[in-house]
């Protein structure tokens, strides 16, 4: 069956990765999300490498199944095709600095005039209010803020960048889709729309509640390598002989004893007990990571393919999808190109028992579907041609079958 969310007109004015992120998962479960994009100043991730073919991968993932209408907002009747548009698609997703979509008319006061029951999410850095509302940033920047950076790295070496967006996706895209959600639910219960205001600084801040509890409540200051999970007991990534490295977690105490026996050392079961004594702690990861460089990663995954005791290998981006949990999982989908081709891409994460979802193709052209949204919402061919004369829709050309 189609996905949950077939009901949820989505109209999405986000750019680069956390916005369009989320949309990407309504678009997935079924939701009809139609991006406006500005025509002369394209989304930089439409440009960003690699390319499959002359689609940028990156943007053929996070825009799959989304419509595109080409529209400068700038333009001085943007502002009233926008709140015609808003009149029948109840979500608007947007991504500017606090204040830029109210200059240009289409901000949440003016849509809410038009659709009342309107749910504008505002996905930003910082937010709405405070002193760095109006602050540029990236993902980095908001896990610095956040303290993630003073707890991820070494004491030799300082904070390292994470190899994933997790304040731009886990800060910033799925809190706003928590928080539009609840708003979609509020709204079925009250008739009323409301605006939700995600900050990535925000969100990254709850992501690290766990650690900020220490200090808040307990008045302790974790740093590298101090805590059990970042760096300060075992537990972590080890090199094998080959030079590739096994993830060794085994925390509990029957994990741990099975680890030691598996290597060749129950004599470190005892003193690597107290995840919270630091020196034993040092210690014991050395004598680990002696253990574990003196053989090849294929012995120690036949070693450990027999017990389950939380060590996994680091796989290679080129082995992921090969991996038999992915496999099962049916983690990897075939999305439709535009030629009838199929790119492979990450699947959506969640399964329902159901519905499911579905990808309609990896991404539009930009201003592919300007004429057929503006035909669903009332707009007649005259209209369409003055609009696209006038420059509403920049340079890009619109065929005379379109409108």
């Amino acid at each position: 069956m189609p996905g949950p969310l077939t009901s949820l007109k989505v109209l999405d004015f986000t750019t680069l990765l956390p916005g369009p992120f989320a949309t990407m998962l309504l678009a997935d479960l079924g939701a009809d999300v139609v991006r406006i994009e500005a025509p002369n100043r394209p989304d930089l991730m439409r440009v960003a490498p690699p390319f499959d073919g002359d689609v940028s991968a990156g943007h053929a993932l996070v825009n799959r199944s989304k419509r595109s209408v080409a529209l400068d907002l700038k333009h001085a009747q943007a502002a009233d095709v926008v709140q015609r548009l808003v009149q029948t698609y109840d979500v608007v997703v947007e991504g500017f600095r606090p204040g830029v979509m109210d200059r240009l008319g289409v901000g949440y006061g003016a849509l809410r005039a038009a659709n009342p029951r309107v749910i504008y999410v505002s996905i930003t850095g910082y937010g709405q209010t405070g002193p760095y509302a109006g602050r540029a940033g990236h993902d980095l920047n908001y896990l610095a803020l956040a303290g993630v950076l003073s707890i991820t790295g070494r004491e030799d070496t300082g904070p390292m960048p994470l190899g994933l967006q997790a304040a731009d996706l886990g800060g910033g895209s799925l809190t706003g889709l928590v928080g539009l959600l609840a708003a979609v639910i509020h709204r079925q219960q009250t008739g009323a729309g409301q605006h939700v205001d995600v900050s990535m600084l925000d969100g990254t801040l709850a992501l690290n509640g766990y650690n900020l509890s220490h200090t808040l409540a307990a008045g302790q200051v974790p740093g590298y390598e101090t805590e059990p999970l970042n760096g300060g007991s075992f537990y972590g990534c080890y090199a094998t002989q080959d030079g590739r490295y096994l993830a060794v977690g085994p925390l509990e105490p029957k994990f741990w004893m099975g680890f030691c026996e598996a290597i060749g050392r129950p004599d470190l079961i005892e003193p690597g007990m107290n995840v919270w004594d630091s020196d034993a702690q040092q210690q014991v990861r050395q004598a680990v990571a002696d253990a574990l460089v003196a053989r090849p990663l294929d012995h120690w995954l036949d070693v450990f393919a027999a017990i389950d005791v939380c060590v996994e290998p680091v796989l290679r981006l080129d082995e992921v999808a090969d991996h038999p949990q992915v496999q099962t999982r049916q983690m990897i989908a075939d999305v439709p190109r535009p030629d009838g081709t199929t790119q492979r891409q990450v699947a959506h994460p969640l399964r329902f028992s159901e519905t499911e979802a579905t990808y309609r193709h990896t991404g539009a052209a930009l201003g592919a579907h300007t004429a057929d949204v503006l035909r669903e919402v009332g707009f007649d061919p005259d209209e369409i041609d003055a609009l696209r004369d006038t420059g509403a829709f920049g340079d890009v050309e619109m065929s005379l079958e379109d409108t």
